[in-house]
């Protein structure tokens, strides 16, 4: 086993404290006070505690996998976690001790990771063993009412870990349970709307704007577009002629991932890939680089290169998540939130409180809803005959099912503006 993996060591001291103490972690780093989930649903989780078990979820936010850590306590079980191996670092390495005992692994993005690969498949292979995954992957979305592509790996790894577990029982099996968590701010609407008022004004002065009579949408439109303006002429990004904001701003995401790209070396960089996989790929090597991981074409980065990259991945993070149709087709008071935190992270310099900085402004309930469990061997068969059309099928089922629930999930807030209210901004 490799010295940069970090295995489970599973402590039921750590674990009890931790079930006890994660209320109190959800509401003081997250703002979430409440984890709603139906009678029905309960009743469901309770007669799956002895299945082994994959959990799929969205994962727009750093919450996901303590509500999930909820959901095995609901259950009756106990779950496994994978988490990026740069996490077990934290406070030296005082987090990690902690992931580790309530049952997280290491993975280190943008490698074969064989170690993680084989832990998983190992994990699901025993009886009744369990395992959170993710299947839109890191870095995180952003947008609760959006879904990110699915990686295709995550099915292949479930059916080795099914191939796995036949071999040491012939009825084994492996349940897969889609879920959707939602948040939703608990605040009554007049409180949303002056905090976000007076979040505006904070923001308005900061870059010299006045308000001068917009609408709420329309504010966060003016200061959207003053922030691309300004990103535009820091980076010396021509305007084209071309007014389409989604189009603007892509073009300076794509800029500042290019820019840390060119400056750190980064080997076999894509500049023709989306956004996405652009920053999924240039944090996979600046971790793999933090860790002092031993692969030959890694770049030497200076500390002060790496503090500038980390500065300039922000701030291509906050422009991949902010899209401009997102917010005006529907207009709700978490829409707002999640671009007010882009907003106060690149004017302000605000970080999440998981990351050392302020607590999200009004609590919070997350709702969680569950699509029907199907079991992997239903499509054993047709894997073992097409390895890549029944994983492509399935990841299409898994999509659907969670984007249904994403859509049922809609009618739990309401618009603060009307959609599409945007005057002449």
């Amino acid at each position: 086993m490799s010295q940069f993996f970090i295995p489970p060591d599973f402590k039921l001291p750590v674990a009890w404290f931790a079930d006890a103490t994660l209320p109190v972690v959800l509401k003081e780093y997250q703002n979430i006070e409440d984890i709603i989930i139906s009678p029905e649903d309960r009743r469901m989780l309770r007669s799956l505690r002895r299945d082994r078990l994959v959990f799929f979820t969205n994962h727009p936010s750093q919450a996901e996998p303590l509500i999930a850590y909820h959901v095995a306590n609901v259950m009756g079980s106990r779950f496994n976690y994978m988490a990026t191996r740069r996490a077990f670092d934290f406070l030296f390495g005082a987090v990690g001790k902690v992931f580790q005992s309530v049952g997280a692994y290491s993975i280190i993005p943008g490698i074969p990771d064989r170690d993680s690969m084989r832990m998983t498949r190992s994990i699901l292979a025993r009886a009744g063993g369990k395992l959170v995954l993710f299947p839109e992957g890191e870095p995180m979305c952003g947008e609760n009412d959006n879904l990110m592509p699915f990686q295709a790996g995550i099915i292949k790894l479930s059916f080795a870990a099914l191939a796995d577990a036949l071999k040491l029982d012939a009825k084994a099996d492996i349940t897969v349970l889609p879920g959707f968590v939602k948040y939703v701010i608990k605040s009554e609407r007049a409180e949303i709307e002056r905090d976000l008022d007076q979040s505006m004004d904070v923001l308005e002065k900061s870059l010299g704007l006045e308000a001068g009579g917009r609408n709420l949408l329309r504010r966060f439109l003016m200061v959207g577009r003053v922030l691309l303006e300004q990103a535009e002429n820091e980076y010396g990004i021509a305007v084209d002629g071309n007014p389409d904001f989604d189009y603007r701003i892509g073009r300076v995401r794509h800029r500042i991932l290019d820019n840390v790209a060119v400056r750190l070396k980064v080997p076999s960089y894509n500049t023709e890939a989306d956004a996405i996989q652009k920053l999924r790929h240039v944090t996979a090597v600046i971790e793999m680089v933090e860790i002092g991981y031993p692969q030959k074409d890694l770049p030497v980065i200076t500390p002060s290169d790496l503090r500038w990259a980390n500065r300039e991945l922000s701030k291509a993070y906050d422009f991949i998540v902010m899209h401009r149709d997102y917010l005006i087709s529907r207009p709700t008071p978490e829409r707002f939130y999640e671009w007010l935190a882009r907003f106060e992270s690149l004017v302000l310099g605000k970080k999440p409180r998981m990351l050392g900085g302020e607590p999200s402004h009004l609590p919070r309930r997350a709702h969680l809803s569950f699509a029907p469990a199907f079991h992997l061997s239903d499509y054993y068969d047709q894997y073992q005959k097409d390895k890549n059309e029944t994983a492509e099928r399935l990841l299409a089922r898994l999509l659907g099912d969670m984007q249904r629930l994403l859509e049922d999930a809609q009618n739990m807030t309401y618009t603060l503006v009307a959609p599409g209210d945007i005057g002449g901004t």
